[in-house]
């Protein structure tokens, strides 16, 4: 039983090299937004935002593999059975949690409003582990690459102008890296 499991497992489609290289592609480039926030301190830092990405990049290559099992079912004329298939579900699903998850990165104080980039690179991550997950690699490279350049090069840009960021208070943030 296990080798007939090990067998159907190295035949499905998206492929295991498929698998590793949409992990990896999401690994390197949301480890890049991740490793932006922890240098800054912030609450959620390369840990959080590669977990939050792994997890939508790994529901997103399940919703291919069941499309793809789903679309053969349907195919198959000894099963007269009708298959609705409904890819964009995950999207919204993953929209949804991550959006509730960094609601809870967001913290109101009397001083003013923390957490809101934070909380839109979570769900940037999760966004970029998807495009990644179904396949969509431009996308997801191109939504990295602007993303990390709106964390480092606009910042850059505006501590320039008399437009200042609002500094997190200190009780906000994670713990210090040593340097």
């Amino acid at each position: 039983m296990f080798r007939f499991l090990a067998f159907e497992w190295l035949q499905t489609d998206p492929s295991v090299g498929e698998m590793a290289l949409r992990l990896g592609l999401t690994a390197i480039f949301v480890g890049f937004i991740g490793i932006e926030r922890q240098l800054r301190h912030k609450i959620a830092g390369v840990t959080t935002h590669l977990m939050v990405a792994f997890g939508a990049c790994g529901i997103a290559i399940l919703q291919e593999y069941l499309y793809h099992q789903a679309l053969a079912l349907a195919l198959d004329p000894a099963t007269l059975i009708t298959v609705n298939l409904e890819r964009q579900r995950v999207i919204a699903q993953v929209v949804v949690g991550v959006g509730f998850l960094g609601a809870g990165t967001i913290l109101k104080t009397s001083n003013g409003i923390y957490g809101l980039t934070t909380a839109a690179t979570l769900w940037l991550g999760a966004m970029i582990g998807v495009c990644f997950g179904m396949g969509s690699y431009a996308l997801g490279i191109v939504l990295s690459i602007f993303s990390f350049i709106f964390l480092t090069v606009i910042r850059k840009l505006l501590d320039l102008t008399a437009i200042k960021h609002v500094r997190s208070p200190e009780i906000l943030g994670s713990e210090v890296i040593e340097k």
